[in-house]
């Protein structure tokens, strides 16, 4: 259920506002407009920038949170229908302090990224309203109010199932070699607040060839896999769940892969606080039964695994950046020394003023790859990535700053020659 602005009368969730009312500023107060309206900061791509800017007319739109005298923090989830459910969060400072609030709003899977926008500044509008109301430009704002359309409560025919489908084909090639990826996959998910439904079908089929004189050199990949997973809620901290899979995948050298798993899960922060902050606590186990194409390097053709699973993920959005980072560790129950954990972090970080740090990276320490054929990978196979080799480790990484200076209080909208 949204939670909407404490400050908004219950009526009003249906309200629209009318964009050239709302925005109407006088001329002769235009001209003052920088020292009466009120600072604001959020997080956007230049072109979406010039969009608000046009759109909201009675702001100051600055380029250093620092500098705001409101901030707004925009974070976004998925919803069970494929869609997003968008929150923003305001924080007073000066002239605001202690007024905060938090609206949020849905957009469905099929809405453009215009209508998307256009939404996304009505709720914008609808969050500032408290603090233009604080200011000389109050006496030049007007509101206006569209009644809703009579609607019947109905029901859903699809009883909260939603079902995608997807089918892709990639050709290219030259006299010397041709490349066929075929791919394609189907989703079935039921989203309520009690239980999340989760089953989806993939399958692709990668093949390359290459011809040198009267020398022919192919190399393929193919996999196939069924997964399904079942969530129950618990309150508001408290998940449970199963999952079950069944795939195939010459790259790991599995003919057939199947299992079952059980997991609980603890959130620190109630899960509808999720948008913006959240510390979820994870443990699972399960038993896996493969069939390998190949022996493995262990001498197995066939195995029964029993694992277990333990994960922190912290999420966290605020003034200051955001910040997403897991820890995730397994073994098997058979041989402790069979195990794997991985690490992953995503960091914005806000230093001072215009300059922020940006630093993502993933560590996966491997120590358990049953599945590894006995058989050599052939020259092509490596270069092609056709077959799982043999590592104790991956890593990736990307760091980098970005430092914006110059004028914050330049509203100018000129769209002349494009953006």
């Amino acid at each position: 259920m949204s939670k909407r602005s404490s400050f908004l009368p219950s009526c009003l969730c249906l309200v629209i506002f009318n964009a050239p009312a709302f925005a109407q500023i006088k001329s002769d107060t235009t001209a003052t407009l920088p020292s009466q309206a009120p600072r604001i900061y959020i997080e956007l791509e230049e072109s979406d920038r010039q969009y608000v800017l046009e759109e909201i007319s009675f702001i100051n739109l600055v380029r250093d949170s620092k500098e705001a005298q409101v901030q707004i923090i925009s974070s976004s989830q998925e919803t069970g229908s494929g869609g997003e459910e968008h929150t923003f969060v305001f924080v007073g400072r000066e002239d605001f302090t202690g007024m905060n609030d938090t609206l949020k709003y849905i957009t469905p899977k099929n809405a453009t990224g215009e209508e998307e926008r256009q939404v996304g500044v009505r709720w914008l509008k609808l969050g500032l309203i408290r603090y233009i109301a604080k200011t000389p430009l109050a006496d030049d704002i007007r509101i206006s109010y569209t009644a809703p359309a009579v609607r019947g409560k109905g029901s859903d025919p699809w009883n909260y199932w939603v079902f995608e489908l997807s089918l892709h084909a990639y050709l290219n090639g030259q006299k010397s070699d041709k490349r066929a990826n075929l791919w394609g996959s189907f989703s079935a998910d039921r989203i309520t607040p009690e239980w999340k439904i989760e089953l989806s079908l993939d399958g692709s089929y990668y093949e390359d060839k290459f011809e040198d004189g009267d020398a022919i050199v192919s190399s393929f990949s193919r996999s196939k896999s069924f997964y399904g997973s079942v969530v129950k809620s618990l309150g508001d901290h408290w998940s449970a769940g199963g999952e079950g899979w069944l795939s195939s995948s010459t790259y790991s050298n599995k003919d057939i892969s199947s299992g079952l798993a059980g997991a609980l899960e603890y959130n620190l922060f109630s899960y509808s606080q999720a948008t913006h902050r959240q510390l979820r606590f994870n443990y699972e186990a399960g038993v896996s039964f493969v069939d390998y194409t190949l022996e493995t390097i262990y001498g197995k053709l066939h195995e029964t695994l029993y694992y277990e699973e333990v994960g922190v993920a912290l999420g966290i959005t605020q003034t200051w950046g955001s910040i997403t980072t897991s820890i995730e560790g397994m073994h098997y129950f058979h041989d402790l020394s069979k195990n794997s954990l991985q690490l992953e972090n995503d960091l914005s970080l806000r230093l001072f003023k215009g300059l922020s740090l940006d630093l993502d990276g993933g560590l996966y320490i491997v120590h358990n790859q049953l599945s590894l054929s006995l058989q050599d990978a052939s020259y092509e196979d490596i270069l092609l990535r056709r077959r799982q080799l043999a590592t104790q480790y991956q890593y990736w990484t990307n760091i980098g700053l970005s430092y914006t200076f110059g004028s914050t209080d330049n509203n100018v909208v000129n769209p002349r020659f494009g953006n």
